[in-house]
């Protein structure tokens, strides 16, 4: 089956990256400043499409699917989610973009696709010109922040990193019906209404793949375990990243609980990063189509600046 094209003008590549392939969307001007788009959870490459042809008028866009999610490959299996830890994501990214000819770029990451980059930030710092992170907190801030009220809210935390293969079954009894009620329910307006019917339609297409199913648990698995021990050795050793870094988030997003709305997630971060700047953004989860235009008005001077 064809997928809506969300992308014109820009190139598909299939980017063999080692332990994976990488599938992306290419677009810009060659030889200008690069940045990189990556998704979260539920969803894919797909998501920038109101995003991206912005930003390709200046700089050089790559739209990723991380591994496991979307059209590239699904790793196999190892000990302790290692497979899915945002360490090795962040690995696959320096080396998409080195086979691309760009030894340095920005970074832009929602949801998950934020957890890669600032895991990068720590790992790779040399690689980035700057980061985008939006709608999360730290991971292990996440999970300190685990009260009876915040867990409801984000319960798929915990869903999600039950051994397999509880979720994995569950969610194959109706994967669609899972797919957009928690789509709809990262929403302020609840519903679908904010998702474009091609965005949706990719969605559709990797969600019912069982094993797209499984990598999905196997990257929150690895948010409980793995990816928690990255951050606290970093913690520990009272490293912070040095990359100029901009948090937006949703006025109502996952990160707005009652101790973020008192201060703002900009508060949480000033502990892990040097250099810090963001605000927020009218809508739930979903910004880059929520709200694409007051999401690109911040992100866009702040891309300007670091691609400088």
């Amino acid at each position: 089956m064809s997928l809506p094209d969300l992308y014109p003008g820009f190139e598909t590549v299939t980017v063999d990256v080692g332990e994976v392939t990488l599938f992306a969307r290419v677009g810009g001007p060659i030889g200008a400043p690069a940045v990189v788009l990556a998704h979260g959870y539920p969803q894919s490459h797909a998501m920038w499409h109101r995003i991206a042809p912005k930003l390709a008028e200046t700089l050089r866009v790559v739209v990723v699917d991380l591994r496991g999610y979307g059209q590239s490959s699904v790793p196999a299996p190892e000990e302790r989610h290692a497979q899915m830890s945002k360490r090795r994501m962040g690995a696959d990214i320096v080396a998409l973009m080195a086979k691309l000819g760009a030894e340095r770029f920005a970074f832009v990451g929602h949801d998950r696709g934020a957890r890669v980059g600032y895991r990068l930030g720590f790992d790779q710092p040399e690689r980035l010109t700057g980061l985008v992170l939006i709608d999360i907190v730290p991971t292990p801030v996440m999970w300190e922040r685990m009260d009876a009220t915040f867990s409801r809210k984000v319960y798929h935390w915990s869903f999600l990193a039950q051994a397999a293969p509880v979720p994995e079954t569950l969610i194959a009894k109706a994967p669609i019906e899972h797919l957009f009620q928690t789509l709809a329910g990262w929403t302020v307006d609840k519903d679908l209404s904010a998702f474009d019917p091609g965005a949706l339609a990719h969605y559709r297409a990797y969600f019912r793949d069982p094993a797209r199913i499984a990598a999905c648990c196997e990257d929150y698995r690895a948010g409980a375990t793995i990816d928690v021990e990255h951050d606290e050795a970093d913690r520990r050793a009272g490293r912070r990243i040095t990359v100029p870094t901009q948090i937006i988030w949703g006025s109502v997003g996952l990160p707005a609980d009652a101790k973020a709305r008192e201060s703002g997630p900009l508060t949480v971060w000033r502990d892990w990063c040097e250099t810090l700047e963001g605000g927020p953004v009218e809508g739930g989860h979903f910004l880059a189509e929520e709200n694409p235009e007051a999401t690109l008005a911040l992100m866009q001077p702040f891309l300007a600046r670091v691609a400088r």
